[in-house]
């Protein structure tokens, strides 16, 4: 495989938490066109800070992935396409950026996406290395190797689990949980005919993409209706990751644990409440805990100003239950923190159904 900065390992005091504030995207204002809050990723970073978590160097900073990086998913065509800024535009729907010149498109909308991707890349590696890793951005499930669409340029998804396969021994079977509002039909066309790779997507099945063909690739597909609530939500949710897992063990879970399921969201129709997420987010994260599967996380969408708080809060509350922490993570199975905590989230799991 080609040489990459995106597998040397980072210092082992970092938690595999991963961001850079190359994440967000800030210039005269045209983010605020885009109902996404281009500056989410530094908010969650400020929380977790505020809240004695981390501090800047205990996490990992991203690095932005390289056009090699890319080839590795991504086709020479797609990657020239993104040179010209109505190209750019039309992807991350905001329109004025067709007229401005592409490099300061280069800077200023893709090398964000770009150092994301890099994040997810190397938060793949990281979560097999230490049992978890989160990647603050990332979660472009809408970007295949040859299109982009929905705000997303880079098929980070693909690439992390593509890097994975081709890089990390041990690694042959991958799942994704795709729970962001939208159905995931970026990784779902790349892994069309890969039978390496598992997919369960639960989404609102009215609104964006409603990509017919991509469904092909969903084994598990959980369509929900306008206004879904917490309890209906959580139940499927619950039923399906548990029936996902264990009807295939992967040797990765990939979360795209998108917030835009949460209620208000303009775009994304249901009507999760904040709390609704966090219980989530725990559902998901234990079931690989108790199975010790390693889960690589990315926030994807979510499109309102309090879901920064929401994933931070998510993020708190996996670190309060020892679903993540920072010792366990490098020390990983045969750690008797580890096998308590397995025992407890199993009994947690059988008071909860």
């Amino acid at each position: 495989p080609h040489r990459t900065k995106l597998y040397e390992d980072p210092p082992s005091v970092c938690w595999p938490i991963v961001y850079s504030p190359d994440y967000n995207i800030t210039f005269m204002g045209l983010e605020k066109l885009h109902p996404f809050d281009a500056g989410k990723w530094g908010k969650v970073i400020n929380f977790l800070k505020e809240e004695k978590l981390i501090a800047d160097d205990l996490i990992v900073q991203a690095r932005e992935a390289t056009d090699e990086d890319l080839l590795v998913v991504h086709t020479r065509r797609y990657l020239n396409k993104l040179k010209w800024s109505f190209v750019v535009a039309t992807i991350t729907e905001i329109p004025p950026v067709a007229f401005l010149p592409n490099f300061v498109v280069q800077r200023k909308v893709l090398k964000p996406l770009r150092t994301q991707t890099g994040g997810t890349i190397m938060a793949g590696k990281l979560a097999v290395d230490r049992g978890w890793a989160i990647n603050v951005g990332g979660g472009f499930h809408h970007c295949s190797s040859d299109k982009g669409g929905g705000f997303c340029a880079y098929a980070d998804i693909t690439l992390a689990v593509k890097f994975l396969f081709e890089r990390v021994q041990g690694v042959s079977k991958a799942t994704i949980i795709d729970l962001d509002a939208h159905q995931g039909n970026g990784h779902e066309r790349d892994f069309m005919d890969d039978h390496r790779v598992y997919i369960m997507d639960a989404y609102n099945r009215y609104i964006y993409p409603g990509d017919g063909f991509a469904k092909r690739a969903i084994k598990r597909k959980v369509e929900l209706e306008w206004g879904t609530e917490d309890t209906e939500y959580l139940q499927k949710v619950h039923t399906h990751v548990e029936g996902a897992l264990n009807e295939l063990k992967p040797d990765i879970i990939v979360y795209n644990a998108g917030t835009d399921i949460l209620d208000g969201d303009p775009l994304g129709g249901l009507a999760i409440s904040p709390q609704g997420i966090v219980k989530r987010d725990e559902v998901v994260f234990k079931a690989a805990r108790r199975r010790r599967i390693p889960i690589l996380m990315v926030t994807s969408g979510g499109y309102q100003k309090r879901t920064a708080r929401i994933i931070a809060d998510s993020i708190l509350n996996l670190h309060n239950l020892g679903l993540i922490d920072k010792e366990l993570a490098t020390s990983g199975a045969g750690n008797p923190k580890v096998e308590q905590m397995i025992r407890d989230s199993a009994k947690d799991l059988t008071n909860l159904s």
